[in-house]
C-alpha cells in the first residue's frame, strides 16, 4: 500500500437508538445509528411501526385483487414506420399528373362517341 493516501483505520464504537452498541473497525471513531440488526423488523421478525406514510397499506390495497398472481397484459400495438419525406413528395408529384392525363383521355373518348 502507498503511504499517506489511505485514511486511518481505527476501532469504532457503534451505538443504536435502541441502546445496542458494539465495537468494529472504521475510518471514523464513533457512529450513531437509528436502526440496527437488534431492533430492525426484518432481522427480529417482529412488526414495528416504521411506515408512517402508509406505503405498505397502499401497496396491499393496490395489488390485493390479483391474489399474488402475475397478470398477462395485452401486447403493444406495432406502429407502422413512416416513409421518408422525399419519397412522399415524389409520389405526390407524380400521381396527380397521371390522374389528370387519364381523366382528360376519358373525357376526349366520351366526346368523340
Amino acid at each position: 500500500m502507498k503511504k499517506d493516501i489511505h485514511p486511518n483505520y481505527v476501532e469504532c464504537k457503534v451505538s443504536c437508538a435502541c441502546g445496542n452498541s458494539f465495537i468494529t473497525r472504521s475510518t471514523v471513531p464513533e457512529l450513531k445509528l437509528d436502526i440496527c440488526s437488534q431492533c430492525h423488523p426484518f432481522f427480529t421478525g417482529k412488526q414495528k411501526l416504521i411506515d408512517t406514510a402508509g406505503r405498505v397499506e397502499r401497496f396491499h390495497s393496490k395489488y390485493s385483487h390479483t391474489g399474488g398472481k402475475m397478470i398477462k397484459r395485452k401486447p403493444k400495438k406495432v406502429v407502422m414506420k413512416i416513409k421518408p419525406l422525399k419519397k412522399i413528395k415524389k409520389a405526390a408529384a407524380v400521381a396527380p399528373v397521371k390522374k389528370s392525363v387519364t381523366i382528360k383521355k376519358k373525357k376526349e373518348q366520351k366526346t368523340k362517341e
